[in-house]
């Protein structure tokens, strides 16, 4: 085990936490003395100036209401006498004094007299003369800040002026400012004391821990004989005597398991075959290396895990169901990389009264059992699949034959034709079957002639016409002319004959398979729709995928492989073609193919 660094330590975590504690309490303590020291200092800062404000409207009131003769002194002159006898306060400004009209009547401040006389635009100072409501606020000017008030005056309910003051408040801020540097010396300095009060007081709880540490390695290597040190009897100190009480249980113990274990472990290691041992709740306590290399785990991980979502059985078994389990399971634990297939057989590890003790599970490869057999089912399968149409094709035939169609000389031969035909074609399509597990080197001889594909089409449906033992009518939307097509005739039947199977395989009673040929521009399109139960949308573009089966129980029974399509497909691309399918569920499917095709060569051939 590695030496647990010091960042990671619980000293500094205990020192850390402490420090933080301290640090929250003071800063949630500072936040709302500073908050409320500003609070208290702006008010009292108002206040002052409000009242002051106060007793000037007294004054500037007298002096609007004054009634004056020619020998008595302007408006303006008492106005800029009162303004002066009240600007003492050294955070003023400058303090203005409008009529109800909005005119300046004096100011305090002697270098800006000549704004005397003239009207105000700003619109508090309308709205406070109009509402006779007092307004402030705080604004910042060439980078200081200023508190503005804006004060009606009034005798008695008739507003006749208004009093504008503007003050220096960035001495408040700064008085803040002051109050905040102390707050945060202070603070530094508590962390500090804090911070090593919390190292000391971390070390009497983290000595005896360190060395609890130092004997689980030392017990981890084997070594048995240290003691931890006892520091004290608190729950600390009952700790390390329990630890210590523990190691000399565990040196007991693994005394006497020791041998057992080496001669466990002997016969474990030279078994080819994987083995894993649980304790009674299906916690695995044993697994050896072979078992390991088969489900790629690490041994060590793996230990006190459950042995059913090891195995990947929690969707099928519980663990007390795997105990009652006779018979053998089957595991698939194939990836994208390798294939993987594994027998296990389980056996019950029971005590002498009966009580259930652990499970052994032994893990048997039969992957390439597995595979082979698999190949062998679906080269079978294929086989009896792709060989059906043609048998059944000389089947008919040859049943007209023998119920007298041989004594008919205009037919008689034309059967045996056919049935000599289908004789050869059910030789090559075994040499299909054979070549389709090497589809990797797509290597396809060719054999192109031109065919009139309209009467090979009739052909191939008259044939399954005449051939097939359920009621499904065959409706034939094809072209009246001939059209000539280069094509191996034997291979496009052969993708013909199998998309038909396949239609009246899926075809009910009583339902209708539709033929289509549609010229286009470079190419003609095939299609043949039944009306079947249809393929669910997400596997359509999967059914030309080889041994690919959209229902596997259903397609059995009815004789299907999956290679059908496939073979199609590989047909149909060594012609230069496409082939896909569109589907419908409960509505039937519709496979479409093209063909190369040129106009220029139906033009020599009429």
């Amino acid at each position: 085990m590695k030496k647990v660094g010091f960042f990671r330590s619980i000293h500094l975590k205990f020192v850390l936490i402490y420090v933080l504690l301290i640090l929250v309490a003071m800063q949630i303590i500072g936040v709302y003395f500073v908050d409320g020291l500003e609070d208290k200092l702006k008010n009292n800062f108002e206040n002052s100036l409000k009242q002051q404000v106060n007793i000037l409207s007294f004054s500037v009131e007298e002096a609007i209401m004054k009634e004056r003769d020619k020998n008595s002194t302007t408006l303006e002159q008492d106005i800029n006498s009162i303004l002066k006898d009240n600007n003492k306060t050294k955070d003023i400004i400058e303090m203005r004094v409008m009529d109800t009209g909005g005119k300046i009547l004096g100011t305090s401040k002697s270098d800006n007299e000549g704004i005397v006389g003239k009207r105000v635009t700003d619109k508090s100072i309308k709205l406070t003369l109009g509402g006779g409501v007092q307004q402030s606020n705080i604004n910042v000017e060439k980078g200081k800040r200023v508190w503005i008030l804006i004060s009606p005056v009034k005798t008695k309910s008739e507003i006749v002026g208004a009093i504008y003051l503007k003050a220096n408040i960035e001495s408040v801020f700064g008085q803040v400012k002051e109050i905040n540097k102390i707050f945060a010396t202070g603070t530094a300095i508590a962390l500090g004391i804090t911070a090593i009060l919390g190292i000391l007081l971390a070390q009497t709880i983290t000595r005896p821990m360190s060395d609890m540490r130092r004997q689980a390695l030392a017990m981890a290597k084997g070594n048995f004989s240290r003691k931890v040190k006892v520091y004290g009897y608190d729950e600390i100190g009952q700790l390390a005597i329990t630890f210590n009480n523990l190691t000399k249980k565990l040196q007991d113990a693994q005394s006497s398991t020791e041998g057992e274990r080496r001669k466990l472990s002997s016969v474990l290691s030279y078994m080819t075959d994987g083995v894993i041992a649980t304790d009674r709740r299906g916690r695995i306590i044993l697994i050896n290396e072979q078992a390991a290399k088969m489900l790629d785990v690490s041994r060590e991980t793996v230990i006190t895990q459950q042995i059913v979502p090891l195995l990947g059985l929690e969707e099928k078994y519980t663990f007390e169901e795997l105990l009652e389990e006779n018979e053998s399971v089957i595991l698939d634990n194939s990836t994208s990389a390798k294939d993987l297939i594994l027998r296990a057989n389980f056996s019950v590890i029971q005590r002498e009264t009966g009580f259930v003790n652990g499970l052994i599970a032994v893990l048997h490869d039969i992957t390439e059992q597995e595979k082979i057999e698999e190949e062998r089912r679906e080269f079978v399968a294929n086989v009896s699949h792709e060989l059906r149409t043609p048998l059944t094709t000389m089947r008919s035939y040859l049943e007209a034959l023998s119920d007298g169609a041989w004594q008919d000389e205009s037919i008689a031969p034309h059967f045996l034709k056919v049935t000599q035909k289908e004789t050869e074609r059910m030789i090559r399509l075994v040499n299909d079957l054979l070549q389709l597990s090497k589809l990797d080197s797509k290597d396809y001889k060719i054999t192109k002639q031109w065919v009139d594909f309209t009467e090979f089409f009739h052909h191939i449906i008259d044939r399954f016409e005449m051939s097939k033992d359920q009621n499904v009518s065959f409706v034939r939307e094809l072209p009246k002319k001939t059209i000539f097509v280069e094509i191996d005739e034997d291979k496009i039947t052969q993708i013909i004959d199998n998309i038909i199977s396949n239609a009246l395989k899926y075809s009910p009673e009583g339902g209708m398979i539709r033929f289509r040929v549609r010229e286009l521009e470079n190419e003609i399109e095939v299609s043949i729709k039944d009306q079947g139960m249809g393929i669910p949308k997400e596997n359509v573009v999967r059914v030309f995928e080889r041994f690919y089966r959209v229902d596997r129980a259903r397609s059995r029974k009815l004789g299907g492989t999956g290679l059908g399509l496939a073979i199609a497909k590989e047909m149909v691309t060594a012609h230069n073609g496409n082939i896909w399918a569109k589907s419908e569920e409960g509505k039937g499917t519709t496979i479409f193919f093209t063909l190369p095709y040129d106009q220029d060569q139906e033009d020599e051939w009429s």
